[in-house]
């Protein structure tokens, strides 16, 4: 059975895109296959970041995971920095990646990549190539945005395998049949994103109803008053056809269906009701869990992943003509491990 592996990055609060394009899937495919789910907080540190806020952004990430249905009992939650073996398998993969690798990865050019930017900027694709190789995974869900850091990935793995032996499972890209890409209440020509200027149009996990309410109410629609989905024509009305469509796991067009005659304000009504009902379970079980239930599971979830990522580190280290270093557990495999639940 395949293994996935989802991160989550705490640069921002969570909102409705992170939950249907990204928490969803893997709450709903964790109980089918082996799940990693961790939370991606050395990647935080690429561009400048205020620690303290780093620290509670990586609980409230896990706290709102677990609040959305993530089970730790199916799915293996930790956070990156807790397990060593991320920085040094980095290490070792930068060892087989070349600067123009590197420099050539279109989020490093997107997100400015100069001669002012941080090191780790140019080189966290290697250090997500090691997320992933640390737990022999087989298929990495993404959408086009990351599918050059697959087979980056791919290739580092491929090619270490071919000059020092069998070392790494070769991951995948799989694409998740495809979520709505909700797009900003405020601007429908851009994403609903964590770390948008203007929290205006976006829709946070833990907004209290009246301001989910409120946001939806006032969401930019688009001339005319018919409801009917046309992303290019009406992109205001088809974003929020989207979020209804996606909510209630029904196509945005026959949702649009419903509303024939009745005009924007019932739309957006059926919306914010629609959002409100999906958002305050997952806030009142969030509210219920302390920072000790979190910082426990997490705890926990670190300790099992050092275990499977530490024989994938020792691997490497071996294959490389490295000694020393952390023993592995008995039995620790000698090639790559490419099935069972993860560890």
């Amino acid at each position: 059975m395949s293994r996935r592996i989802s991160g989550f990055k705490p640069t921002g609060p969570l909102q409705l895109g992170n939950y249907v394009g990204a928490i969803r899937p893997v709450v709903r495919g964790q109980h089918e296959q082996p799940t990693v789910a961790f939370i991606a907080d050395l990647h935080a540190l690429t561009v400048q970041h205020d620690p303290a806020l780093v620290q509670a952004l990586s609980r409230e990430v896990a706290g709102l995971l677990l609040a959305t249905g993530i089970d730790p009992g199916h799915a293996l939650l930790y956070r990156q920095s807790d397990v060593a073996a991320h920085l040094e398998l980095h290490y070792l993969l930068e060892c087989v990646t070349s600067y123009g690798e590197a420099h050539r990865m279109i989020q490093f050019k997107e997100k400015g990549g100069g001669g002012g930017s941080r090191l780790s900027l140019l080189t966290y694709p290697v250090l997500m190539a090691a997320d992933i190789l640390l737990h022999d995974i087989e298929e990495v869900p993404v959408g086009n945005d990351q599918r050059q850091h697959v087979e980056l990935t791919r290739d580092l793995a491929e090619r270490f395998n071919e000059r020092y032996g069998p070392t790494f499972t070769v991951p995948r890209a799989v694409h998740p049949a495809v979520a709505a890409r909700i797009a900003d209440l405020a601007e429908p020509g851009r994403k609903m994103g964590k770390t948008n200027a203007s929290t205006a149009g976006v829709l946070f996990l833990l907004d209290p109803p009246d301001v989910l309410r409120r946001k939806v109410m006032r969401a930019v629609t688009d001339t005319g008053t018919e409801v009917v989905y046309e992303p290019q024509q009406r992109p205001g009305v088809a974003n929020l056809l989207d979020i209804l469509g996606a909510l209630t796991d029904r196509d945005p067009r026959a949702v649009a269906g419903d509303f024939q005659g009745m005009g924007y304000g019932r739309l957006k009504t059926a919306v914010a009701d629609a959002v409100i009902a999906t958002l305050e379970p997952i806030q009142g079980r969030y509210r219920a869990l302390t920072d000790e239930d979190i910082e426990t599971v997490l705890a926990d979830g670190a300790e099992r992943a050092a275990e499977h990522a530490d024989r994938t580190v020792r691997r490497a280290r071996i294959a490389l003509g490295l000694t020393g270093g952390r023993r592995a557990p008995a039995g620790s495999p000698a090639t790559p491990v490419t099935a069972g639940r993860p560890r």
